[in-house]
Parts: C-alpha cells; sequence; structure tokens
C-alpha cells in the first residue's frame, strides 16, 4: 500500500463532521500514512500524542482594518505553507463552508497538478448553512472546484444534488466507529453515579444548536419520568444549554437531569445507559447514534435525514417525526419496561457497528479514494 502525506482540515470542535475528521486522521496514520493536522486549535479528539501526527495552527489574529478576523484567507494561506513545507499530496477538508474554499485558494497557489483536494459533506453544510443565499453559490463551487467530494449518507448525496443542481460526482463513504474503543463493557463509571436507585438511564449526547432539539429532549424525558422513575444525561454543550436548564426548572424535572457538559471520552459513559435518545430536527447521519449502538445500547431517535440509514427501526431502536412527543415517549418506555427487547436490541446494534461501520474497513475506503485520485492526477487530469 502507498503512503500518503495528508493534510485535514477540519471545526475542531465537539460536532461530528470534527470528531470523524479526526477519528479519521488518527487511524490513518495508525495505517503508516503522514497526517497533518490544519486548523485553529487542536482537534478536540486529539488528546494524546500519536506517531505520524502533526498539528498546525492557522493564525487567527485580528487586524483592525477588518471587522472580522479573514479566518478563510489565513487557512488558505496556512494549507499552502503545510502543503509545501510537508510535500502534502491530499488536502482532506471536512464541511464545506469555508474549508472547501480555503482548499481551493491553496492549491491555487499550489504547484500546477500537485496537490488534490477532497472534500467531505457532513449534513448542516449543505442543509442550512449552505442554503443561506449569501453562501449558496459559493457552496456549489466549492464542491464543484474539489477534485473528489464524499457525502457520509445517501440522504446528503442526494440533498446535495437536488439543492445545488450539481453534476460533481460525489462517493457515499459512512460515518465509522472504533468498535474496539466504543465497547458494551468500556465504561469507567459506574451507573449508580448517576442512577442511585437503580433508575433506568437514558442519554442525550449532541452540540446543544436548535437543530438537535433539546427542548423536545426534556419534553419526552418529563412524560417518560411522569410513568416511570429514569434520569437522564445530557452530555455536550452549545447555544440552548442555558435554555435547557430553565426548561427543566419549569418542567419540575432538574433533579433528574444532570448536565455534564462536553466529555472527550464519551466512549466511557455511553455503555451505562439503556437508550439513547436523539430527537433532532435534522441528522444527516447521527454518529452518536453508531457510537450508542456500538456500545450496545438501543436508540430513540428520529427519522428525518440519513439516520434510517444507521437505525434499524424496529431491530435497533425506534425512529420517529422530532415533534412526535407520544410516539417516543411510547418506543422509550416500551425498552424501559422490557429487558428481553432491550437486551436484544442491543446485541443487534453491536452487531451492525461491527459488521457494517467498523473504523478500519471505511477508513480503507478513503485510502481506496485517495488512490484512484492520485492515479487520475498522473495521467494529466486537471486538479
Amino acid at each position: 500500500m502507498e503512503s500518503y502525506r495528508i493534510a485535514i482540515t477540519c471545526y475542531p470542535t465537539s460536532g461530528g463532521s470534527g470528531v470523524v475528521a479526526t477519528e479519521l486522521g488518527m487511524e490513518l496514520a495508525r495505517m503508516g500514512h503522514e497526517v497533518h493536522f490544519v486548523t485553529y486549535s487542536l482537534p478536540f479528539r486529539l488528546k494524546d500524542f500519536q506517531k505520524n501526527i502533526f498539528f498546525h495552527q492557522v493564525d487567527t489574529r485580528f487586524y483592525y482594518v477588518f471587522q472580522d478576523a479573514p479566518y478563510s484567507l489565513s487557512l488558505a494561506a496556512k494549507m499552502c505553507e503545510v502543503a509545501e513545507r510537508h510535500r502534502v499530496d491530499v488536502l482532506h477538508v471536512h464541511y464545506a463552508i469555508p474549508h472547501a474554499v480555503s482548499a481551493f485558494l491553496a492549491r491555487s497557489m499550489f504547484e500546477p497538478n500537485r496537490l488534490l483536494t477532497i472534500t467531505t459533506l457532513h449534513g448542516t453544510d449543505i442543509t442550512l448553512v449552505g442554503q443561506e443565499p449569501s453562501f449558496h453559490r459559493i457552496t456549489k463551487f466549492s464542491i464543484e472546484s474539489s477534485d473528489r467530494v464524499t457525502a457520509v449518507s445517501e440522504f446528503l448525496r442526494a440533498r446535495t444534488e437536488e439543492s445545488f443542481q450539481t453534476k460533481k460526482d460525489i462517493e457515499v463513504i459512512p460515518n465509522f466507529v472504533d468498535v474496539s474503543k466504543f465497547t458494551p463493557d468500556g465504561a469507567t463509571v459506574a451507573k449508580t453515579l448517576f442512577c442511585p436507585s437503580g433508575q433506568p438511564l437514558i442519554i442525550h449526547a449532541s452540540n446543544f444548536r436548535p437543530v438537535k432539539n433539546i427542548s423536545g429532549v426534556l419534553r419526552v424525558f418529563s412524560r417518560v419520568r411522569a410513568e416511570r422513575a429514569c434520569r437522564l444525561v445530557m452530555i455536550g454543550d452549545g447555544p440552548e444549554r442555558l435554555p435547557a436548564e430553565k426548561l427543566c426548572a419549569q418542567l419540575g424535572i432538574e433533579g433528574d437531569v444532570l448536565f455534564l457538559g462536553n466529555q472527550e471520552c464519551i466512549e466511557r459513559v455511553l455503555p451505562i445507559a439503556d437508550v439513547l435518545l436523539l430527537p433532532s430536527e435534522h441528522e444527516s447521519f447521527g454518529l452518536v447514534c453508531l457510537e450508542a449502538m456500538s456500545c450496545g445500547v438501543p436508540v430513540v431517535a428520529t427519522n428525518v435525514g440519513g439516520v434510517k440509514e444507521v437505525v434499524q427501526h424496529g431491530k435497533i431502536g425506534f425512529l420517529h417525526d422530532p415533534y412526535d412527543v407520544e410516539g417516543m415517549v411510547g418506543s422509550l418506555l416500551g425498552l424501559l419496561e422490557d429487558d428481553d427487547k432491550r437486551h436484544t436490541f442491543g446485541q443487534e446494534a453491536r452487531r451492525v457497528a461491527v459488521e457494517q461501520f467498523e473504523v478500519s474497513s471505511v477508513v480503507k475506503k478513503y485510502v481506496d479514494l485517495y488512490e484512484r485520485a492520485h492515479s487520475g492526477t498522473s495521467q494529466g487530469t486537471s486538479c
């Protein structure tokens, strides 16, 4: 297998696109490739030193002549600098705006036909940000200017083609999970820490943006709790955190809801959950669903977007309209009150995660994409 020098740019925060990009880079490094992360801060999950991984921080200093720091330009300059200094073969960017645009600029400044650009679309870069009138045209340009484009689900590929009327070939490579890290017996905290009386435990994990329907999580839990004693752990942080805490007080459930903030090692907590709850208004894939599945945890989640490609309704969990409170309450109670069903669903969830979404098998698809793209360039294809 040929070894590549790959520069990866992503949002370094706890959102799904940044998590996937970081995990991809770590697996590529384990496979012997040289990986350079180029972003404004150390990626959220890049917490330990690892051979073949390097970090390059983008200069975000503010200049008084600008109303806002021009991050996309600073990023493009840093991409080009890293590519030149380290003889990078592939510039792989995650999330279209502004990363794919910066990649286009970096490639334009670089040696002709030397730097491949690959863009991976993750979801809201297409369904929300890309739909803004001020970003629509440049999002389409960034997609069509990339040498190769991937999407994390069939749903997202179809939405991209429909929304941007693009003829660009978009290859679906799903998200993945390290099944040796996310395991049913991988918890490092006891369930009694959160449920001292042995109550069932529901977990929600997200970046607490409006699209995650945080109020829906709490309203569903409130209804379930009225029928059966249980507790809810909220993992993550974001703009909906404070409104959520206020809603807990209004609903009278604050004593049974625990906000843990961002957790770098979510795999240490997920296995103690009885059910994962994710009623998002939109999910292009639903990475946390897959991580829960790998831990043997059933899922009650949204039926909007790409989650249906990951979670089999009635076998691994239950999928509902994001605002179908009655349906989600019924599904949660059905799982919490039936140990055998919950165990069967958990076993099937783990099997699907291992057989269809295991990290090394999915990352090999990216390496194959690099090889095909590199071969096309060497044959004279313009990049």
